[in-house]
């Protein structure tokens, strides 16, 4: 990832900005899902969410070949990927200052098709492992008609940022004595009930997934 440009400089509340590589990844990393934006055959914007992995300073993507939107990354594309996790709603004593604690990364890179045959196998893994640690020795690897049948393309990072808020609410001098609750509601994703669907023996990889990956 190289330095910053224009493109991925953070100019609203920049001391919550960071241009880190760790920071950036570890957001990307611990993220279910990203948002990439490009431009379709017309020239027209689109954002679609999708499952994401990355492998160093390059982010893997998969799908049906006939997927717009990796036909048309797979040209060369450039391209925007977004990843937020939200860590709580902020409720101060006014509307004006309510807010969210968030973690957020933006990279920008080139898109191109993945042909090589073992950086499809090293992507399809990556994009396995970072749903649940642990998967990709826990279930059957895809056949050879399976890996014909799924595109991946490759976002070579070449620049990015990452945002964060963090604390309190900060309200205003005068209003500090309103009688509104103020404070935070913590949020995340959780770990619902099992639901296998036969009577095969839950694995420990499945047994201790974690939100957070940890």
């Amino acid at each position: 990832m190289t330095a910053s440009s224009a493109r991925s400089e953070i100019r609203r509340l920049p001391d919550r900005g960071s241009y880190d590589p760790a920071v950036i990844n570890s957001i990307l990393d611990e993220a279910l899902i990203c948002h990439v934006g490009f431009l379709d055959e017309e020239g027209r914007p689109v954002v679609i969410p999708t499952i994401h992995a990355r492998i160093g300073e390059t982010l893997y993507l998969h799908g049906s070949p006939a997927s717009r939107m990796l036909r048309t990354l797979a040209a060369g594309s450039q391209v925007s990927v977004t990843a937020t996790l939200v860590d709580a709603i902020v409720l101060a004593k006014s509307h004006f200052h309510h807010s969210m604690n968030y973690r957020s990364a933006v990279v920008f890179g080139t898109a191109r098709a993945v042909t090589d045959a073992d950086e499809k196998a090293a992507a399809f893994r990556a994009i396995v492992e970072h749903l649940v640690a642990g998967r990709w020795d826990g279930a059957r690897r895809p056949n050879e008609k399976e890996s014909r049948a799924t595109a991946v393309v490759a976002i070579d990072i070449e620049e990015g940022s990452a945002k964060q808020r963090t604390g309190p609410p900060i309200d205003d001098d005068e209003d500090m004595n309103l009688p509104h609750w103020a404070g935070l509601i913590p949020v995340g994703l959780e770990r619902g009930p099992f639901e296998p669907v036969d009577q095969t023996p839950l694995p420990d990889h499945v047994r201790n997934w974690s939100p957070t990956g940890s």
